[in-house]
């Protein structure tokens, strides 16, 4: 059978275009080739240069990827350890680009010339870097761009009013903890809906278009800013009625007149800004040397020499997805740390990195571990899968013949230990009801996710290891859990933790889900009591929690059991019976007895969304 021209001609623009967008594909994998090539990379999760298809490969995400044109539209490589410049030729050649997420890695210099044809940016995350130079030209050309965020990097420079007011659409702009400088531009677009510009050098009065709009933080750390929502401006730094716009700086002479008086200004601010910096550095200098010399020498010699010896056995910091690197090993052996506790498993260090932009992490060094390399590393990466909203990720960890070592985020609002026996009679607020259920709630949820989505033995339930929000002191993270796994999966009761110990544990030295449970259930009774388990550590001699509960007669409990500030409130008494028996169902002798996590979960859920108030 005999083909027609028209059928002929069809097949072969049906062909063109295959090529032309296997040709275009070819382009972009050639494109991140060029970037991997450029950069380092040290996180061990990369799969790029298998066999695997260049749309599988980690932080890609292709549009279409079965279809006859195949384009890459998100790239994200966001907290991967990645360091170095991005080249020309490389990331800037990937045109249908529409997400492009590398924040919280070491990228440095100046964006390339050909990020100016990423045309179809809806949104870039690039903050918590080390980007340089003046703001970036290519900004101009993001047309498209929802959200822009280049904040904490190292941007010199004004804000050319053009660029901005070429945003058409952004609406989410952050610029924060750089050395801009100059005015604010008038001609912020009318979409922002959230904004910061705070801990800058910018002079001057706050345009109109930003002045009522956004609070004070959003300008906060610019000492040279005024006017609404700051301090009014004195009069020369108020903009002219007939000049609403700030001067335009790429004009020589306009730079002229802003660099007389304003830069004697800024350069006396700045001063003063270095001179409490200092001060207060020293002082925590000071008090991080005592803090050394007190904790002694522990094997690995003094900070600045152990890094050194460390790094010649090849040891490092190994990563997890999303776990960052703004520091290295040597960063942390230098920097000041403070002892927050010192628990079953080993001590609980606070640790402020000298560099890194002021990163705070608890460092916990891990004691009488006895595995090989391999099974620990074999068990920090099932603990580094561990990844829910209640849950404290490991951000990192470190293994040495000497020293083993897990990091994980600092919060700052502290332990629920603490909050429930801390300095109480000393102006602390109480506890109410309300907050200590919701959390509750959340703890149990990360138990939940531990042992049902991540097949996990928690091991070690205890206030001191539910960790709570610092905006808020509703919701609390479970941490150190899975440790066990270390010590053969055994448990290492001592006078500390004893109290929440389910009675087999004293036999078996075994961790389980039920013993788990029994944990969990003390936890709630500490709640509802104000007693802590390890009472012996206030000083007090020690007991068994639910032993002294059971010993109550029930008539007494609200008067007797439940903690003194939480008899203020009103139409929570009912709430409170069923918590506590269901804590007493928890801490049932038997294991077997006691229900599974997600039934505990599902009973407080429901005793959480009853109609009954809270009221003080």
């Amino acid at each position: 059978m005999r083909s027609s021209p028209s059928s002929l001609f069809f097949i072969f623009f049906l062909l063109t275009q295959h090529l032309t967008a296997s040709e275009d594909f070819t382009e972009e994998e050639t494109a991140l080739k060029t970037f991997l090539h450029a950069v380092q990379l040290n996180s061990s999760k990369m799969n790029w240069g298998t066999e695997k298809k260049t749309c599988n490969w980690t932080g890609v995400h292709c549009d279409n990827p079965t279809g006859s044109q195949v384009f890459v539209d998100y790239f994200q490589l966001p907290a991967s350890c990645v360091v170095g410049k991005i080249p020309s030729n490389s990331l800037g050649k990937i045109k249908s680009l529409r997400v492009l997420s590398l924040h919280d890695n070491k990228l440095s210099g100046q964006f390339p010339d050909d990020f100016d044809s990423l045309t179809e940016l809806r949104n870039a995350y690039l903050h918590a870097n080390e980007f340089s130079g003046p703001f970036p030209s290519s900004v101009s050309k993001w047309t498209k761009l929802y959200t822009l965020d280049l904040s904490n990097n190292n941007f010199t420079g004004d804000i050319p009013s053009n660029y901005i007011s070429n945003l058409k659409q952004i609406m989410y702009l952050y610029l924060q903890n750089n050395s801009f400088s100059g005015w604010l531009p008038d001609t912020f677009p009318s979409t922002l809906k959230n904004f910061s510009v705070a801990y800058n050098n910018f002079t001057g009065e706050i345009p109109k278009s930003l002045a009522n709009k956004f609070p004070a933080s959003a300008f906060a750390g610019n000492p040279l800013l005024c006017g609404t929502p700051l301090k009014r401006c004195p009069p020369g730094q108020a903009r002219p009625p007939s000049s609403p716009s700030a001067p335009i700086t790429s004009d020589p002479e306009n730079k002229k007149k802003l660099s007389t008086g304003d830069t004697i200004a800024i350069a006396i601010g700045s001063a003063w800004i270095l001179l409490i910096s200092l001060i207060c550095l020293g002082k925590k200098w000071s008090r991080s040397v005592k803090e050394k010399k007190t904790e002694a020498r522990t094997g690995r010699g003094e900070a600045g020499t152990s890094s050194s010896k460390e790094d010649d056995t090849g040891a490092k910091l190994v990563f997890f997805e999303g776990g960052g690197c703004s520091f290295d090993l040597e960063h942390l052996f230098r920097a000041s740390a403070e002892v927050l506790g010192k628990g079953s498993v080993g001590k609980t260090y606070k640790t402020v990195l000298k560099e890194g932009e002021g990163i705070t992490v608890v460092v916990k060094r891990l004691k009488d571990v006895d595995v090989s390399k391999e099974e620990f590393e074999g068990v920090m990466e099932e603990l580094g899968k561990m990844k829910d909203e209640n849950v404290v990720p490991i951000r990192a960890y470190y293994y040495s013949k000497d020293e083993k070592l897990l990091v994980c985020d600092y919060y700052p609002a502290g332990s629920l230990f603490a909050l429930l026996h801390g300095s109480r009679g000393s102006g602390r607020p109480p506890l109410d009801w309300d907050h200590r259920l919701r959390i509750a709630l959340s703890a149990a949820k990360g138990v939940v996710y531990l042992h049902v989505k991540g097949k996990m033995i928690h091991g070690n339930i205890k206030s001191s290891n539910i960790l709570l929000r610092q905006d808020s002191k509703k919701d609390a993270f479970v941490s150190d859990f899975g440790l066990n796994k270390l010590f053969g999966g055994s448990s290492s009761p001592n006078t500390r933790v004893t109290g929440y110990h389910a009675p087999e544990i004293l036999k078996t030295r075994k961790v389980t889900f039920e013993s788990d449970v029994y944990s969990f259930g003390v936890l709630l009774l500490e709640l509802l009591t104000g007693k802590a388990p390890n009472q012996a550590s206030l000083g007090e001699e020690g007991f068994d929690l639910p032993r002294w509960v059971r010993s109550v007669e029930r008539e007494k409990w609200t008067t007797e059991v439940f903690d003194v500030e939480l008899m203020r409130y009103q139409n929570t008494e009912e709430e409170m019976v069923q918590l506590l028996q269901l804590a007493m169902a928890c801490v049932l002798i038997e294991p077997d007895q006691r229900p599974a996590m997600q039934e505990v979960l599902r009973k407080m859920e429901d005793l959480r969304n009853s109609p009954n108030t809270v009221t003080p």
